[in-house]
């Protein structure tokens, strides 16, 4: 019977024939045409969107109850992710590779503690409070982090292309 698989030693000497490692001047060329996004500007986007759908409900609607709960909803997911944020620009969490991935996991693990903790005190912060319209609010405030990539600084376009 003939062997369809390929061996371990023939993937490796495939591999190895494909990886090129990147030169300095052609890594700076690779960061200028795709730069990075800041944390920063995902958070300010998701708080202006978050500001634009808690007074879409209370112009909407015309029930200031149903502004603060989405504002709630926004700020549920704002807050969070700038805790997040923080954590992850400080300094210890780019010590080395093992301090980032538990500095990762630590951080995430603190942003979903605190948001599960502001949805359980949601009733009790604000007053005839709409579940409805709180979950609008943060849904759409979570998703609008698409957002900070369509408005990103575009790649600079090079002189020879």
């Amino acid at each position: 019977m003939k062997t369809i698989a390929r061996q371990d030693s023939e993937v490796a000497e495939d591999l190895d024939a494909e990886f090129k490692p990147l030169t300095a001047d052609e890594a700076r060329e690779l960061r200028a045409k795709n730069p990075s996004v800041s944390p920063w500007r995902v958070i300010a986007g998701q708080l202006v969107v978050g500001l634009v759908v808690a007074l879409a409900a209370w112009g909407l609607t015309g029930r200031q109850n149903l502004g603060w709960s989405a504002a709630y909803g926004a700020i549920a997911v704002v807050v969070p992710s700038a805790v997040f944020a923080r954590g992850l620009t400080g300094r210890f969490s780019s010590l080395n590779p093992g301090t980032a991935v538990f500095g990762f996991f630590l951080w995430e693990m603190v942003k979903m503690a605190l948001s599960v903790a502001m949805l359980i005190a949601a009733p009790r912060l604000i007053t005839a409070l709409s579940w409805p319209a709180m979950l609008i609010g943060l849904v759409v405030t979570m998703k609008a982090a698409w957002l900070a990539v369509m408005f990103s600084p575009r790649r600079r376009q090079q002189r020879d292309e």
